[in-house]
């Protein structure tokens, strides 16, 4: 058995058994990566649900090392092939995603994300931070577009009123 010393907190020599040192890291180490799981990022996951309640809000997957964000997706539209004039529908789905995933799903979803009823539209939103996406939030640009609008209805509205009277 070899013995070691080394100086503790108040300047002592204090000797350690090597096996105890040992154990002592091994320890040190099973509780680190304890801690690193415990500390992995949750998000809710759900595919193509019709509302964001039941699976959507009550599944939870841990999700895996390189997956640092929380990826929501939504969509109105008809089913099952997205046609024009059939009943349209809302369709939630959530998932764990790395940066890069939900950068590129907001650029290829852009140009679809536009909230009017009448038109299939694909929207996306990605946070960081667990279960952050238990909400379906409809984005800051949805806000914008609605204030816009009302401002602008609220002025034809005026113009109309002043031209009547």
């Amino acid at each position: 058995m070899q013995v070691s010393y080394i100086l503790d907190d108040v300047g002592c020599l204090v000797s350690y058994n090597l096996m105890t040192l040992t154990g002592m890291m091994l320890s040190s180490i099973f509780f680190i990566a304890i801690f690193a799981s415990a500390s992995a990022l949750e998000c809710y996951v759900c595919t193509n649900q019709e509302h964001n309640k039941d699976k959507c809000l009550n599944t939870i997957k841990t999700c895996e090392q390189n997956e640092e964000m929380c990826l929501t997706e939504y969509k109105w539209g008809s089913t099952p092939y997205w046609d024009q004039g059939a009943a349209k529908q809302f369709y939630v789905s959530k998932r764990c995603a790395t940066k890069k995933q939900c950068t590129d799903l907001r650029s290829r979803y852009m140009p679809f994300c536009t909230y009017i009823w009448y038109e299939d539209w694909k929207c996306s939103e990605c946070c960081q931070g667990d279960r952050c996406n238990y909400y379906v939030i409809l984005g800051a640009s949805s806000t914008k577009s609605s204030i816009t609008m009302l401002a602008a209805t609220v002025g034809a509205a005026l113009m109309l009123w002043r031209f009547y009277v």
